[in-house]
């Protein structure tokens, strides 16, 4: 084969090597086939339930970021390795459920722990001085600072994590339950005014002359 020849198949190999199939990434969508893993149901109402569950998360170390009668959210930082930092970000919600029996009131937790994590990057910082009219001017020096970066994030699923909160959340129940009030007070009515009826007074009959 000539080397022209060569030179005129050459794209056409190319080309079709760039047609081999490539290696797929394995990706497995949510199945949806779980709704116990997230979730528990207390009877409590929805203050009480979500008092427990920000004591629980206080027995843990966890700092509570926001907290009301049916939503608890609390962060807490790990640090695993020298140069990893994980951060997880633990949200309750508490929401009314009636199991139709009386009117029995009842609370459904859903819980959920966001897992991320960081590495630590060095950003290099060169030194620069402004010149007058020439603008800056680098020197040859330089400094390098660490900065965390994220470099993952995912949710927990693991099954036993979330049975030893909720387990926790049945320990703290019963002194949430003494300090939370079942249900929101009323205020009383006022009572009804009714207007005053006018007091009949006998009128003296008047003098007559004889």
């Amino acid at each position: 084969m000539s080397r022209a020849s060569f030179l005129l198949l050459l794209p056409l190999v190319l080309a079709g090597c760039g047609d081999l199939p490539t290696k797929r990434v394995s990706y497995e969508p949510e199945e949806f086939d779980s709704t116990t893993t997230h979730t528990r149901t207390y009877g409590a109402s929805e203050a009480q339930t979500c008092e427990a569950a920000r004591r629980a998360l206080l027995s843990q170390g966890y700092m509570i970021t926001a907290g009301n009668a049916d939503l608890v959210t609390g962060r807490k930082s790990f640090q695993p390795a020298t140069e990893v930092h994980v951060e997880v970000e633990f949200r309750v919600v508490c929401a009314r459920e009636s199991d139709g029996k009386g009117g029995a009131r009842n609370t459904i937790a859903f819980a959920s722990a966001l897992q991320d994590r960081y590495g630590i990057k060095k950003v290099n910082n060169s030194a620069s001085v402004g010149v007058g009219a020439i603008g800056s001017l680098s020197l040859p020096f330089s400094s390098s600072d660490d900065a965390l970066v994220k470099v993952a994030s995912e949710t927990l699923t693991d099954e036993r994590f979330y049975d030893r909160f909720f387990a926790l959340i049945d320990r703290f129940l019963p002194e949430a339950a003494e300090i939370t009030p079942s249900e929101p007070l009323a205020p009383a009515p006022a009572a009804a005014t009714t207007p005053s009826e006018p007091v009949l007074r006998p009128v003296p009959p008047s003098a007559t002359r004889g």
